[in-house]
């Protein structure tokens, strides 16, 4: 008991050196959590679309919202080199922060992202695990589940042009081997860049973050 209270103290003094603001709470039946680590970002306006888009699912597909809500221990939204993850051992569905209140996408693109991780754990639940040699089989078979969720959203244009892309590329491109290490440099100079601050100060955020600066 006395070491979970220093452990969530630790967590609050990191969160609060590193500039991040956590909240969790219960959307549509499902256990979501905001770590937002960018200050032009609100945290209200992210479960407000997270609620819209989980919505949309439930309206529009509402036995693939029963799954997730199944299979999903949690969603976690922050800040992440692509639109969305599925990490199996914790049973979590990632969404990227900036993304989730990005006004260029519509609420029913947030929902096919979180809809395309529920393929990918509905898959790891029936035992088929997710590994290189069968990653665009897993890629798509999430693919389609978009069309088919995008042909019955309103404004689901946009998410079937997207998945009908991805599905004509070859398998090298539909899913594609990622360099983490220069996806995450990319994030972190992005939210430099956003940085409200004296230039001095971004320098210095920088050189904490292992980034070159002049």
């Amino acid at each position: 008991m006395f070491g979970d209270v220093i452990r969530r103290w630790q967590q609050r003094l990191r969160e609060r050196a590193e500039g991040v603001r956590t909240e969790a709470r219960t959307v549509r039946g499902v256990r979501v959590v905001v770590y937002n680590t960018r200050p032009d970002v609100d945290t209200a306006h992210v479960f407000a679309r997270l609620d819209a888009a989980l919505g949309l699912i439930e309206q529009y597909q509402p036995w693939n919202f029963r799954r997730l809500r199944r299979d999903f221990a949690q969603i976690v939204v922050r800040r992440y080199p692509c639109r969305g993850a599925y990490f199996p051992a914790e049973r979590t569905c990632l969404v990227e922060l900036t993304f989730s209140v990005n006004p260029s996408f519509s609420e029913a693109q947030v929902a096919a992202t979180i809809l395309h991780e529920a393929m990918h754990a509905r898959l790891d639940r029936m035992g088929v695990a997710y590994a290189p040699e069968s990653a665009a089989r897993h890629e798509r078979f999430c693919r389609r589940a978009e069309i088919e969720f995008g042909q019955a959203v309103p404004g689901g244009e946009p998410v079937v042009d997207r998945a009908l892309v991805s599905l004509a590329g070859a398998d090298a491109e539909v899913a594609p081997v990622i360099d983490w290490a220069v996806a995450n440099r990319r994030v972190a100079e992005a939210d430099l860049a956003a940085l409200q601050a004296p230039e001095w100060l971004k320098r210095v955020a920088a050189r904490r973050r292992g980034l070159d600066v002049e």
